[in-house]
C-alpha cells in the first residue's frame, strides 16, 4: 500500500520536475488502481496452476522489482514500474480472501481484520514517512524506491513457506459457475468498487488537497498518515463486529456515511477541525475496506467461490474505482481547484451506500463449484 500513498505526498514535486500535465498526473495516480482491476481476473487461474502460496510469492517479487524501479528518474520508467507493482498488488488482493476462507475458516473475521489492518498501516507509513525519507536521500525518486525494502523483507520471510508447499493438481479440477449472473455478486462488486473509489481519492489526492488549503508538504503527509492510521482500528474491529450481526447492511451504510461526510469536512471545514475530520474519515474508510473484504467471505459458500467472487469484485470493482481519482485530477485541471470534486464525493458516497446495503444481506451468492468437465458459465 505505500505504492499509493507515497506518490500522493510527492505528487507536486513529481509533476513539476517530471514535466507532467494535470492529465498526466491524474493518469499516474490512477494507473495502479486500474491495474487492480485489469489484472485481478488472472489471479484465480494463476493460483490453480501454481498454488496460492507460489502465486503470492511471484507477486511479491514483481512488487519488489516494480517499486525499486521507481528510483529511476524517468517518467516512462515510473509509469512502467507503477504498472508492474499495481499488477502484483492486484493478484495478491484477490488471493487473500480465498486463503483466509481456506486456512482460517473458524477465525475468518479476525484474520480479515489483521490483514486489512496491515494494509492500512502500510498506507499510513507511506503517507507519513515518504517526505522525511525524501529529505534524507535527497530526491523524490529515491524516496519512492525506498519502499521496495519492506517488500523485499516480506519476500524473504515468505519464500520458505511458499516454496515448501507443493501445488496440488486437484486445484485445476474445478470451476465456478453462475457467478456473473448473480445479483448479490454484482452488489458485492459495486460495494467494493465504489468504496474503493473513495479510498483512492484519499490516497491519491488528499495530500494535494491539503497542500492547496495551505498546509506544508510534511504536515499534509502527516494528516494523511493520521487518517490512514485511524483506519487500523476499524480494520481490526469491524470484521469481528460485523460477523456477529444478523446482516451487515446497517454497518455498511453507517461506515459509508462517516467516510463521505468526513472527506467533505477535510475539503471545506475550518482548518483547525482538519485533524478531527481526518480521524473520522479514517475510521469510516478503514471500516469500509474491512467490510468489503468480509462480505466477500461471508457471501461465499466455499473457498473456491470466495476466490472467484474476490476476482470479480476486485476486477470489475477496481476498474470502477479508478474513475474516482482520475476524475478528481481532471476536475482540478479543468477548474483550477478541488472544490467541484465534492459533487463526485457525494455521488460516490450515495452509490456505495446503496450497494453496501444490498451486499450486506445475509445470503450466499448463487454461484457453485463444479468439476471442470461441467457446463460452462
Amino acid at each position: 500500500r505505500p505504492l499509493f500513498s507515497s506518490l500522493s505526498v510527492l505528487l507536486p514535486e513529481v509533476t513539476r520536475e517530471g514535466g507532467l500535465s494535470s492529465v498526466g498526473a491524474s493518469l499516474l495516480t490512477t494507473l495502479p488502481v486500474v491495474c487492480l482491476g485489469v489484472f485481478a481476473p488472472f489471479a484465480p487461474k494463476l493460483a490453480q496452476r501454481l498454488g496460492a502460496e507460489r502465486t503470492l510469492l511471484a507477486a511479491l517479487l514483481v512488487l519488489t522489482v516494480g517499486t525499486g524501479l521507481r528510483g529511476v528518474e524517468s517518467m516512462p520508467v515510473l509509469f512502467a514500474a507503477t504498472l508492474m507493482a499495481g499488477a502484483a498488488i492486484a493478484v495478491a488482493n484477490v488471493l487473500l480472501p480465498g486463503v483466509v476462507k481456506r486456512d482460517f475458516a473458524d477465525s475468518a473475521a479476525i484474520m480479515t481484520g489483521l490483514y486489512t489492518m496491515a494494509l492500512c498501516a502500510g498506507a499510513a507509513a507511506g503517507a507519513g514517512l515518504t517526505i522525511p525519507v525524501e529529505r534524507i536521500v535527497g530526491s523524490w525518486s529515491g524516496a519512492l524506491a525506498a519502499w521496495a525494502l519492506p517488500a523485499l523483507a516480506v519476500l524473504v520471510l515468505f519464500a520458505p513457506q511458499a516454496l515448501g508447499v507443493k501445488p496440488q493438481a486437484a486445484h485445476a479440477g474445478f470451476r465456478v459457475v453462475g457467478l456473473w449472473r448473480d445479483r448479490l455478486a454484482w452488489q458485492v462488486t459495486l460495494f467494493m468498487g465504489l468504496q474503493s473509489a473513495l479510498a483512492y481519492c484519499v490516497f491519491g489526492w488528499l495530500a494535494p488537497i491539503l497542500r492547496e488549503r495551505g498546509f506544508e508538504a510534511a504536515v499534509a503527509g502527516g494528516i494523511v498518515s493520521l487518517s490512514v492510521m485511524a483506519q487500523v482500528v476499524t480494520c481490526l474491529l469491524v470484521p469481528s463486529f460485523a460477523v456477529r450481526r444478523r446482516n451487515q447492511r446497517g454497518v455498511n451504510v453507517v461506515l459509508v456515511a462517516a467516510a463521505t461526510v468526513a472527506l467533505l469536512g477535510l475539503m471545506f471545514a475550518p482548518v483547525w477541525t482538519v485533524p478531527f475530520w481526518a480521524v473520522l474519515q479514517g475510521i469510516g474508510q478503514g471500516g469500509l475496506i474491512a467490510a468489503a473484504m468480509i462480505v466477500i467471505v461471508l457471501r461465499s459458500p466455499d473457498p473456491h467461490v470466495a476466490a472467484h467472487l474476490s476476482g470479480m469484485a476486485q476486477g470489475v470493482g477496481y476498474v470502477l474505482a479508478a474513475i474516482g481519482p482520475l476524475l478528481v485530477g481532471l476536475i482540478h485541471g479543468w477548474t483550477g481547484s478541488f472544490d467541484a470534486a465534492a459533487l463526485l464525493v457525494v455521488a460516490l458516497g450515495i452509490g456505495a451506500g446503496w450497494a453496501g446495503y444490498g451486499a450486506g444481506r445475509a445470503l450466499h451468492v448463487g454461484a457453485r463449484t463444479v468439476p471442470a468437465a461441467g457446463r460452462r458459465d
